[in-house]
């Protein structure tokens, strides 16, 4: 199953994104892919805000992972500096810690996701305007995005 999403501003980005963080438990993981610009980072901020993380936040590009305290932690990975490289930094131990992880340019390392996750891709569709689909993989986000009222 796969759920849509059209925002048509970088705050309205925010907002969806802040509400999902509403619905999320810890070890949860979302990948977010999407063009150079797409707004991933920008979805990112929206979810820290909605878990109750006051710091402001930015892509990890040049250190791979930022962790975030909040209500609920968030461990922020932007892994595009890894592409074509073998390198674990300890997935599996952040992937199982108590926090939710976010992680950009997932495809780059699937062979270190989780099995069950939910898959998030961000398209420009105008300078502004956005779409988001939703690819739930297992059971929990299947639950996940029914709780958000997405059809």
């Amino acid at each position: 199953m796969m759920y849509t999403i059209e925002v048509n501003s970088p705050e309205e980005t925010e907002e969806f994104a802040a509400k999902l963080a509403g619905f999320l438990q810890p070890q949860d993981l979302l990948t977010l892919e999407g063009d150079l610009g797409a707004g991933k980072t920008t979805f990112t901020k929206g979810l820290a805000k909605g878990l109750g993380i006051e710091r402001m936040v930015n892509s990890p590009t040049f250190t791979i992972l930022k962790q975030y305290e909040g209500d609920l932690d968030l461990n922020h990975f932007d892994v595009y500096r890894l592409e074509n490289s073998d390198e674990d930094i300890g997935f599996e131990e952040l992937f199982e810690s108590e926090a939710v992880s976010v992680v950009e340019w997932a495809s780059f390392i699937d062979e270190y996701l989780p099995k069950e996750r939910l898959e998030i891709i961000i398209t420009r569709q105008a300078e502004e305007s956005r779409s988001i689909e939703l690819h739930p993989i297992g059971s929990r986000y299947e639950t996940l995005c029914k709780e958000l009222n997405l059809s």
